[in-house]
């Protein structure tokens, strides 16, 4: 009977070693951090899983006032949009009073359109 292999680990994209210093103290260097795309203030998840190793995910903190645009249906909305654009639906105005002069002879051709 053979001998089992051995596990073979992943070698990382990116490693550091960093220093603990007082007060439970680390500094994340540079590449660490632009590869979790944090910054000063953002927030930073370390879980522990049940074979040792250890996950770490950066958060961008979120002002309460502009939660709005990241829920589910705002961002729906902006994949859709996205995906308009990227096949050319839509159009381009000279000014603001050009695009709602257009959406009111939109709504004046169908008074029934999401306009």
């Amino acid at each position: 009977m053979g001998v089992p292999a051995a596990k073979i680990e992943p070698q990382p994209r990116i490693s550091a070693r960093v220093k603990v210093r007082p007060k439970a103290q680390l500094t994340l260097p540079e590449e660490i951090r632009r590869a979790l795309h944090i910054s000063e203030g953002d927030e930073v998840e370390f879980a522990v899983h049940d074979d040792g190793t250890i996950t770490v995910r950066g958060y961008v903190s979120i002002p309460t006032d502009q939660a709005w645009f990241f829920t589910p249906q705002w961002l729906a909305g902006e994949r859709e949009a996205d995906e308009d654009i990227a096949a050319g639906r839509g159009t381009v105005h000279e000014s603001a009073d050009d695009m709602f002069a257009h959406l009111d002879a939109l709504r004046a051709a169908d008074p029934d359109a999401d306009v």
